[in-house]
């Protein structure tokens, strides 16, 4: 081996894992995934296998999280030495935990990217369990051992006990488009703990049931309040897409993603209660997403996109000036990308970047993950939407409605060829968020 080549080998393999992350992409579809749905379920109750449930547990477990979680345990103000950790007084009594059944969290790296993405519930099973004392965390099922493994690493002394559950000890379920039958939320130590997803108003509820002999059947029985047509768990992913969530270590990258480009801080409520808080004590990662809350420009967000064949137009040759949202992007939906394509989003490189068509240079985004014609990217807002950043003039390689954006493929056999073209939408609720984001600043 040549020198030089030892050189370069050396310094691609002791890089930083985010920086090596996008050496080797397959998007080539395993012989496992589902087919993409034909049309979008308006309204669906899918069981989730692609997430798994941790248990923490212990008279430190609520301390421990606090320290190490984007939320906030304590919104009535309290940090972790409030809440018993150290320098706090032995007589001195914990601020009152938030009253919520779950909510939406992540761990970061001490760089502030996401390491994790996870549901944080209170574990009602254990009646008996003082307040505080037992958790659930659901995340990534690929990732369940992980997210254990740093768990123990991290809680030193603390008295926390983690465990991975076992399968059908409780199962997780998405449910959408129940309307106002569903209530904002439920439990029951015996049979389900149900919850509002909070990132995005359209996404629908969460469900947490723990078999028994009642609740055996799929879907669930003797539940207080009715449930939607039961579904397949990529019509989920779908709705997920369509609204534009991401989930899970496919699509929010561990030691690559950013909370604020993976749209955590659109659920940063003035209480306290969002994905990411600003206002409690340290956690991993805090610096950097408290300086890129006050002083930084997002310029970048994950988004919901189109995928469609060259020669053809998105819209039926209708150019937008606008960009389009998720209702427009779903009456576009087909379970394939073209007839001239052959295969779905599951052949488009995972991680790929998007060019923008006619104009080199910078990548105007990067592809993650899809089903059918649609999926999410990280998209470049100036580039790809007409949303305009807080306090910048568009230049003149801004959005016009003009611009074209493409992304590679992948064959049969995972090699690299071809290309299809993007466009991204910018759903409703997440407009909305950037507008009154905009306002505020006063711009």
């Amino acid at each position: 081996m040549q020198p030089a080549t030892r050189r370069c080998l050396a310094r691609r393999l002791t890089a930083p894992r985010h920086q090596r992350r996008g050496l080797s992409v397959s998007a080539a579809r395993p012989a496992a995934t589902p087919l993409p749905p034909a049309a979008p379920s308006p309204s669906g109750f899918a069981r989730l296998s692609e997430r798994k449930l941790l248990s923490v547990s212990g008279p430190d477990a609520a301390k421990f999280l606090q320290g190490v979680i984007t939320a906030n345990l304590f919104p009535q103000g309290g940090d972790a030495a409030a809440a018993g950790g150290r320098g706090a007084q032995t007589q001195q009594q914990p601020p009152p935990l938030r009253s919520d059944l779950g909510f939406y969290a992540a761990f970061l790296a001490a760089q502030g990217r996401v390491l994790h993405d996870m549901f944080v519930y209170r574990d009602v099973r254990d009646a008996e369990a003082p307040p505080g004392h037992a958790w659930l965390l659901e995340v990534d099922a690929e990732q369940a051992d992980r997210v254990r493994a740093y768990i123990a690493r991290y809680k030193l002394r603390a008295k926390v006990a983690v465990r991975v559950l076992d399968d059908g000890e409780v199962d997780i379920w998405h449910a959408w488009g129940g309307g106002a039958d569903m209530p904002a939320s439920s439990s029951d130590a015996k049979s389900h703990l149900l919850i509002r997803d909070p990132r995005a108003p359209p996404l629908g509820h969460r469900l947490l049931t723990f078999p028994s002999s009642a609740l055996a059947s799929i879907p669930p029985s003797n539940l207080p309040f009715p449930l939607p047509p039961l579904t397949a768990e990529v019509s989920y992913r779908l709705h997920r897409y369509l609204t534009g969530v991401p989930e899970g270590q496919l699509e929010l990258l561990r030691d690559v993603a950013l909370p604020h480009e993976s749209n955590m801080d659109a659920q940063a409520r003035s209480d306290g209660l969002g994905a990411l808080d600003f206002r409690k004590g340290c956690y991993t990662g805090q610096e950097l997403t408290i300086r890129t809350q006050h002083r930084g420009v997002v310029r970048k967000r994950v988004l919901p996109c189109l995928l469609y064949p060259y020669g053809s137009s998105p819209a039926a040759g209708d150019k937008q000036k606008k960009t389009g949202d998720e209702t427009q992007l779903a009456g576009l939906y087909r379970p394939e990308i073209g007839a001239d394509v052959e295969g779905d989003a599951a052949r488009v490189l995972g991680g790929g970047e998007i060019e923008r068509l006619g104009r080199p240079g910078k990548a105007a985004g990067k592809w993650l993950r899809g089903v059918g014609n649609v999926g999410l990217a990280v998209c470049r807002l100036e580039s790809m939407t007409d949303v305009a950043l807080p306090g910048e003039a568009r230049g003149r390689m801004g959005f016009t409605g003009e611009e074209e954006f493409a992304v590679g493929m992948v064959t049969e056999g995972g090699a690299v060829g071809g290309k299809v073209k993007v466009r991204a939408f910018v759903p409703g609720w997440l407009r909305g968020f950037l507008k009154g984001q905009g306002e505020g600043q006063g711009h």
